[in-house]
């Protein structure tokens, strides 16, 4: 009995060995998943909020639509240069952001100065 046991165990031990490193490997590779759209969302979160800081900082100083998304890129770029680098949106893609963060903050503006005048 001892000689079987014996001549099987290195066998046991190995099958056990590549279940456990099977299991690691799983779980190294959710772990990585899962962290990974954390960051990435929150690179996302970090953009978008740049961005609509710089659109309600232009509508303050009351640019014209073009200097406006141009501060606003200015912005985002100097505030989240990370998140940019992380994401790597296009030019275009950008541009496209900063109009619509523009119109989101005039929307709200415009409904804050509504508020106003209706005091």
């Amino acid at each position: 009995m001892d000689l079987i046991i014996a001549a099987v165990m290195p066998h046991i031990l190995e099958i056990i060995s590549i279940v456990l490193a099977s299991i690691l490997g799983w779980a190294g590779n959710t772990a990585r998943r899962k962290w990974g759209i954390d960051v990435e969302a929150r690179h996302r979160d970090a953009l978008h909020s740049a961005l609509l800081t710089g659109a309600r900082l232009a509508l303050e100083r009351k640019l014209e639509p073009k200097a406006a998304i141009g501060l606003i890129l200015g912005h985002a770029q100097a505030s989240v240069p990370d998140a940019i680098a992380t994401l790597k949106p296009s030019a275009r893609v950008l541009e496209d952001l900063a109009q619509s963060k523009l119109r989101e903050a005039a929307q709200v503006r415009g409904a804050e100065d509504l508020a106003e005048a209706l005091r």
